[in-house]
């Protein structure tokens, strides 16, 4: 089985080093690509939020005026997120403010190896195509049109939807299970009695039936023969040698 953690934080500023803190928290747990599991913290940074700030996230003073500090949600986030890799956009960012706000809560921090990137997965699988998440919602034809605000719980839900079409989109729905019903003494190698089911199809060693398609019932003109004819006789003088002769000839 495995699990990531889609992630993504709403901050007071864009520096830890300057006192920004964090405001809200989105996770969503995806296993095997598929989506479970998730949270949201809003939280109250304990600082004033700038307006600058509130244009982007859309969170005022007041709304986090009566929501937890981090340290009180710090151990529920940890038990969510485990020890499972961390996917977030511009990684370096989330990461900073989380390990900044665990150190005040003297927790361990979190390592570097345990995120996942998706901007730099986007830039190296697109270079020099815009990588930023509305960027790659367009890209993948990802509707994202509810994102008046930046918000990490949206973000996260997007960002999963981003991040299963930059592994390969559409075949981690694909659900192949090996069966094999039959006893091991009519078994031919060992697999020739194995089936597969993928998405209600039935796959088996069985052969094929082969395509057959109906035979072309119209003709060509006398005008389309012609200039056919006349195509042939030029591609002989040019090449020197007739391409395609006559049966028999």
């Amino acid at each position: 089985m495995e699990r990531v953690i889609i992630l993504d934080t709403e901050t007071t500023g864009i520096s830890p080093a300057d006192g920004h803190r964090i405001v809200e928290i989105g996770c969503i747990e995806l296993v095997n690509y598929r989506k479970g599991d998730q949270h949201q913290w809003y939280l109250n940074p304990e600082r004033e939020i700038p307006r600058e700030a509130t244009r982007i996230h859309g969170i005022t003073n007041d709304q986090v005026a009566t929501a937890p500090p981090f340290r009180e949600v710090a151990q529920t986030f940890l038990d969510f997120i485990q020890t499972d890799q961390l996917v977030i956009h511009n990684a370096s960012f989330d990461m900073g403010f989380l390990n900044m706000e665990l150190e005040r809560c003297g927790l361990p921090t979190l390592p570097k190896s345990q995120a996942i990137d998706t901007l730099a997965m986007a830039r190296k699988k697109f270079p020099g195509s815009p990588a930023s998440l509305d960027a790659l919602c367009r890209r993948f034809k990802i509707d994202n049109s509810n994102r008046t605000f930046h918000g990490a719980l949206l973000d996260s839900e997007l960002l999963a939807e981003v991040y299963i079409e930059l592994m390969g989109g559409n075949q981690f729905n694909l659900n192949f299970d090996l069966i094999s019903s039959a006893p091991d003494e009519s078994r031919r190698g060992g697999s020739d009695a194995v089936q597969g089911n993928i998405q209600g199809i039935s796959l088996s060693n069985q052969p094929l039936e082969p395509l057959h398609f109906p035979k072309r019932t119209w003709s060509i003109s006398q005008e389309e023969e012609a200039s056919h004819l006349a195509f042939v006789e030029l591609l002989t003088k040019k090449s020197g040698k007739n391409l395609w002769p006559s049966e028999g000839g």
